[in-house]
């Protein structure tokens, strides 16, 4: 593998689609066929903050059967968090493998130059300040129209790239790229029409529309490569999915009344007594709807609410995702990625822990994370249709999936 670019995809698969299958050809097409593909998948939770269509042991082999060589998951707190705190995660377990050599990442931009500039106007540290001034002249400007404003002001019509949700996701990888000092290569493929509940341009129908088409009851078989509807159809026969956040609205919101008021002022992202307001719904509001209708504001996006609500749900707090995570979890590998893994052995940078009971053998914040994680996915299973299928402590059970 030494002499082979490997290539690091960051990605939640929710579910795994024929626009994730284009975006690995196309950037083999760019890397060479004969390149390893590494995903950094977001766990039971993703970062919309919502539950994930199927559990993350099912995604991940989906994507493994796929064109993914090997799946790492992303904890918890870094899933939940902004896009800035989601990237910096991501990227940095990437970078901490020790063998990833370039990040690749859909964009509508599709110019990998132009999202650098953007990223290198971020991070320089004068930018701060430009923000605040929008911040402050236009009262209840979201954060990121005033970020737009900033950048505006500097690189004019170029702004517009951060209009976009990937190609902000994008600039956010690169900004990780830059402040964690990583040695990775960013490659980015167009993706071509409108948002995510539409057909794209190739023809593939996006994420959101195919969850869609799960809620309403749809026959979604012909909306995703065979490879991972067979893993689906195999989860919904034995009552593990999916998984729709309405089958969890009760268990969140008992967890939610059940904190005390001091639980809500750590939560991340949560300044501007929004906290507060998020606690006295949660306390007399009785669905999550009518919680993140109370919570919203003009500044605030309801993503960013959705999220905290289940940071409070699951017990993450500001300070959980501080730095990058300190372990890398195998879920799934292919036999090429099992090669990898050996390589990850010698250059990862972090443990990487493919045994659940090994994590015991670490440090205790290692142990603490992988607990957070257990937990929510004891809360996940709740949300399964087969009584018998929701045990607890089926994290500690569950070791990756090998395809040979």
């Amino acid at each position: 593998m030494n002499d082979l670019s490997v290539i690091g995809i960051v990605g939640e698969y929710n579910p795994f689609h024929y626009g994730h299958m284009h975006h690995i050809a196309e950037t083999k097409k760019l890397m060479g066929e004969d390149c390893p593909v590494v995903c950094v998948m977001s766990g039971d939770f993703i970062q919309r903050g919502e539950a994930a269509v199927y559990s993350k042991f099912a995604r991940a082999e989906a994507a493994v059967r796929s064109g993914v060589d090997l799946v790492l998951e992303l904890p918890l707190p870094w899933v939940l968090s902004s896009a800035e705190g989601f990237a910096r995660g991501a990227v940095g377990l990437l970078g901490a493998t020790g063998i990833v050599t370039h990040l690749s990442f859909g964009s509508e931009c599709g110019e990998v130059e132009v999202l650098e500039t953007i990223a290198e106007t971020l991070i320089d540290p004068l930018i701060g300040a430009d923000i605040r001034t929008e911040l402050a002249a236009d009262e209840g400007i979201p954060f990121a129209a005033a970020r737009q404003r900033a950048v505006a002001k500097r690189l004019g019509e170029m702004s517009c790239q951060l209009e976009t949700p990937n190609n902000i996701l994008a600039v956010e990888y690169i900004k990780a790229i830059y402040n964690l000092g990583l040695n990775l290569k960013p490659v980015t493929i167009q993706r071509f029409g409108a948002g995510h509940d539409e057909l794209s341009g190739e023809g593939y129908k996006s994420a959101a529309e195919i969850r869609r088409m799960i809620s309403n009851g749809k026959d979604i078989a012909s909306v995703l490569p065979e490879s991972a509807h067979a893993v689906y159809r195999r989860e919904e026969k034995l009552g593990r999915g999916p998984v729709m956040p309405e089958s969890l609205e009760s268990a969140i919101v008992s967890r939610l009344r059940m904190l005390p008021d001091s639980a809500y002022a750590n939560l991340p992202d949560s300044g501007e007594g929004l906290h507060n307001r998020i606690a006295r719904a949660a306390k007399e509001e009785c669905t999550l709807d009518a919680i993140l209708a109370a919570g919203k504001s003009k500044r605030y996006a309801l993503s960013r609410i959705r999220r905290i609500i289940m940071c409070a749900a699951l017990g993450i707090d500001a300070r959980m995702t501080a730095e990058t995570p300190p372990y890398a979890r195998v879920l799934a590998a292919t036999a090429r990625g099992c090669t990898l893994l050996r390589e990850m052995g010698e250059k990862s940078r972090i443990p990487v822990v493919t045994k659940p009971a090994d994590i015991k053998n670490y440090d205790a914040e290692c142990l603490s994370l992988f607990e957070l994680g257990s937990a929510a996915h004891d809360l996940y299973v709740l949300g399964y249709n087969a009584q018998q299928e929701r045990r607890g402590g089926a994290d500690w059970r569950t070791s990756p999936k090998i395809i040979k």
